[in-house]
């Protein structure tokens, strides 16, 4: 290499960000175009024209993320050692340090994110690729095992080209180790969430970053087991465009969302103060706790000049494709509302959302069946018949809800779950099957609320509630009035009557037992009445969130398995 590219390396090292034309200016590795350095700098280390994310070093995150001067380090003492006594380790070690400004891959200790304390990790790309070491797996373990003690919440920036060869199998150990002290911050109810960056991969990705309660990645960051030179390389294969990316492992299920840097301190606070509430306090409303809602009177009038439906005209109501979903309601009743995706196994199923969010302060999750309201969002979103994915989807964030005490809010709008080849393939049964076990003993309130569909098994695997309501104009049934008619009568054209026998309206169910409230739809649910629901439900939610105030996780779960057992 010439004096010139050993400039231009220099360079690179020196920023993180891309080859260097001059003292002032950039080259983005995307756009090819040449960019102004503090003006980049400026802009969190995005390239100002195509929105490219450089690599950021140690520090400059830390200013990120953490409040002025608050960041204190832990664990900088630990010494490196040669475990398999490799030629030129430690002088390797010690130009690394040098030229990279750490002591090592991993920067750990405390700080405040808007005066919340928090435990951060950093991995430094320029300090061998952020290979994992033993003394990389010390720190982090350490830094978790005071966290626990502390009782603090940790935030895990990852960046790894994975394991540390020239420490052999000492390195893979730190996978077990690292692992091993999640498991403990977890069990202790304590938050851990990672923040993957470009790029993580190897035994990194195979360990501490995909096991947070929360995964996040930076737009385009590369993610995965074996990279691109390594699948190339070992297979002969070439990866199709896009495979890997931050985008890739959304889309596939794996990672909870993309985290824009302008949005990343607002993010690890919503984080903080949505997964730390105590067993018991479950309406703890920071405005408007004594909330009522009075409809206005245009609404008032057309409520009381409104006529009764019959099951049928009701089946064909809900079915309409203008009729408010849950995506219509939720901004009205909750506040700050964050969705989450993917199951961690296969993908992430549009047809059924989950997100946490505030109900006036009080932290809550909240999930949806959502069909869509024009073809093309129909499509994505499968009609709202979910697939396996989907219920997964929704158990892991049940869970997660459970996890850290907060009552889940479940909108069920649902014709069935789908019953083709691929979900028969991954399994749809059992993953429905799974949500009933699971949520009928979750240990925090749930309240179910039917909005429109509610169409068999695939509607009651997000309907075990303490309580269930449902619209008035809604349906829920053991399948469609087609079917009913199909197998009893043989005759799917006796649709029509087969709903006026099947007991399928809100009436029916609420003198059946089988819901606790039915919510007015004021004439009918569309766009005229949607804040006019929204606000019966909101009210009526802090209501019910209120009586459960200073029960027990057990007392929860046994009130909900003692009204399913009456049936």
């Amino acid at each position: 290499m010439g004096k010139d590219g050993r400039e231009k390396r220099r360079g690179i090292r020196g920023v993180g960000m891309g080859s260097i034309d001059t003292e002032t200016e950039i080259k983005c590795p995307k756009c090819k175009k040449i960019i102004n350095r503090d003006r980049a700098a400026k802009n969190r280390y995005v390239c100002y024209e195509c929105g490219y994310y450089f690599r950021v070093k140690t520090h400059n995150r830390i200013r990120m993320v953490a409040d002025r001067k608050s960041f204190q380090p832990w664990f900088e003492e630990m010494e490196e050692s040669n475990p398999l006594n490799y030629e030129g380790y430690e002088e390797k070690l010690a130009e690394t340090r040098e030229k990279s400004g750490v002591k090592e891959a991993v920067t750990v200790g405390e700080c405040e994110i808007y005066g919340e304390k928090a435990v951060i990790g950093i991995c430094e790309s320029k300090f061998m690729m952020g290979s994992m070491g033993h003394v990389v797996g010390e720190k982090i373990t350490c830094a978790i095992e005071k966290a626990t003690e502390r009782k603090l919440p940790v935030f895990l920036f990852c960046c790894s080209g994975g394991a540390r060869m020239q420490e052999g199998i000492v390195s893979l150990m730190q996978m077990a180790k690292t692992s091993a002290a999640i498991k403990r911050h977890g069990e202790a109810g304590l938050l851990y969430a990672t923040i993957l960056t470009d790029p993580t991969t190897g035994g990194v990705t195979a360990s501490f970053a995909m096991l947070g309660d929360v995964i996040m990645a930076e737009p385009g960051a590369l993610i995965g087991f074996a990279g691109p030179r390594v699948i190339k390389q070992t297979l002969g294969q070439r990866l199709p465009e896009g495979f890997q990316t931050a985008e890739f492992l959304q889309e596939h299920g794996f990672v909870d969302g993309i985290v824009r840097r302008e949005n990343l301190k607002k993010t690890l606070y919503f984080l903080i103060v949505t997964h730390r509430c105590r067993e018991g306090n479950y309406a703890d409303f920071k405005k408007n706790f004594d909330f009522h809602f009075e409809p206005t009177e245009i609404v008032k009038e057309r409520y009381f000049r409104s006529l009764p439906r019959t099951a049928w005209e009701k089946v064909k109501a809900v079915r309409q494709v203008t009729r408010p979903a849950a995506t219509d309601y939720i901004p009205y009743i909750f506040d700050y509302v964050v969705e989450a995706h993917g199951d961690r196994y296969y993908g992430d199923d549009k047809a059924l959302v989950g997100a946490v969010a505030f109900l006036d302060g009080q932290p809550v999750t909240v999930l949806a069946d959502v069909k869509g309201k024009d073809f093309a969002e129909c499509a994505r979103r499968n009609y709202g018949m979910p697939m396996p994915e989907g219920y997964r989807k929704t158990l892991r964030l049940m869970k997660q809800a459970e996890k850290f005490h907060r009552p889940i809010i479940s909108f069920v709008n649902t014709p069935g779950a789908f019953c083709g080849v691929e979900a028969e393939e991954r399994g749809q049964g059992e993953a429905i099957a799974r949500n009933l076990l699971e949520m009928s003993a979750l240990k925090v309130p749930v309240l179910c609320i039917l909005i429109g569909e509610g169409g068999s098994g695939g509607a009651l695997a997000t309907a075990i509630g303490n309580e269930v309501w449902m619209m008035e104009n809604a349906t829920y049934s053991i399948l469609s009035p087609e079917g009913f008619a199909s197998i009893l009568w043989k005759d799917a054209d006796r649709a029509r009557e087969a709903s006026e026998v099947m007991n399928i309206t809100s009436e029916d169910l609420k003198r059946l037992g089988v819901i606790e409230r039915i919510v007015p739809e004021y004439g009918g649910a569309d766009k005229s009445t949607v804040e006019a629901i929204s606000g019966y439900l909101k009210e009526h939610i802090k209501e019910f969130l209120k009586k459960y105030t200073g029960m027990t996780g057990e007392q929860i779960a046994e009130e909900r398995y003692e009204r399913f057992r009456k049936y």
